[in-house]
């Protein structure tokens, strides 16, 4: 199909697969890229346990790309999420920067603050710079454009994981940044897509791609644990718990951790105690990828309403495609 998102990664869909900590693997990415869209190895990507040193973050990594390149030939991502332009202050983004030029992984999904210098040296390895802010602004879509970003992607509140200061939906922040954006480059919608219908909804908007997280992370070949899947399909919008937490929200489907951090979180309790109770990212990992809910947390995307089966990544790749215009 003709589509600047498709132009500029390669790819056959317009369509990048989310990817949240611990829950990406080579399996999951490539089933993504195989089925037209762009798969993306993010944090702890295939791992059960943290690595915290440079050189076991660059090898882990370095094994999943491989991995995936074992499964796929179309195109892939790495997420990055740089902490300062200054390379002495950030010591991961600059070796995972030289392990995707080593390894010819050609995208890297950037999240976060946006660092111009970041974005000069992924581009100067001929690595194109999709940015995702995790507080979507006029002015932080501008100074990403500005800066080098080939595609911005605007989240709303809609979205699962770590939700956006300001409670803005995503069918108001997309036109947002579509208008702040001025057709330089072409904007990706993020939260709550899941189907035909709120694909159709994005595009109508002016968004030019899809970027999804939940709809994906329930699929048969995604990490997620199975015993969440199925809590999950049962589930909708209504039914996730909403607590505080470091930097501003979560939501998590119901289990005696969550409902602790709810509890906590309306006796106010201050974000940074939420945050200690709920394991940090290790929460999600132990409620997510091993399905105890006794011991972490399991977060979705509102468009969890509209998901009432575990299916393959071809069908839910499919069903969104549906609600995408053929130009």
């Amino acid at each position: 199909m003709k589509n600047r998102i498709c132009e500029i990664l390669g790819i056959e869909k317009p369509v990048i697969q989310g990817p949240l900590n611990w829950l990406t693997n080579a399996r999951y990415v490539a089933a993504v890229s195989n089925a037209g869209g762009l798969g993306v190895l993010g944090f702890n990507a295939g791992l059960k346990e943290s690595v915290t040193t440079v050189e076991e973050t660059v090898e882990a990594m370095r094994r999943e790309i491989r991995a995936v390149k074992a499964l796929t030939a179309h195109p892939f991502g790495v997420n990055v999420a740089p902490s300062s332009d200054d390379p002495s202050q950030d010591r991961f983004t600059g070796p995972v920067l030289d392990l995707m030029a080593e390894e010819n992984v050609p995208i890297a999904v950037m999240v976060g603050v946006f660092w111009p210098g970041w974005t000069a040296r992924f581009r100067a390895c001929d690595i194109k710079v999709v940015f995702r802010d995790g507080n979507p602004s006029a002015e932080s879509t501008r100074h990403a454009i500005d800066g080098g970003a080939q595609i911005v992607v605007a989240t709303g509140f809609d979205e699962g994981g770590t939700l956006p200061v300001k409670a803005i939906g995503t069918f108001s922040i997309v036109p947002l940044v579509v208008d702040a954006a001025e057709g330089r480059v072409p904007v990706m919608a993020a939260g709550g897509i899941v189907d035909e219908r709120t694909a159709r909804a994005a595009f109508a908007l002016g968004a030019e791609g899809l970027y999804v997280g939940t709809a994906f992370m329930m699929a048969e070949e995604s990490p997620l644990a199975e015993n969440i899947k199925q809590a999950a399909v049962k589930a909708d919008a209504l039914n996730l718990l909403m607590y505080r937490t470091v930097p501003a929200w979560y939501r998590s489907l119901p289990g005696p951790l969550p409902d602790e951090l709810l509890r906590m979180s309306r006796a106010g309790a201050t974000e940074e105690e939420i945050y200690k109770a709920q394991h940090a990212y290790i929460g999600m990992r132990d409620g997510m990828l091993f399905g105890d809910l006794a011991k972490g947390y399991a977060s979705f995307g509102l468009g969890i309403t509209q998901i009432h089966a575990v299916e393959p990544v071809q069908s839910v790749m499919d069903r969104l495609m549906r609600g995408v215009p053929e130009e």
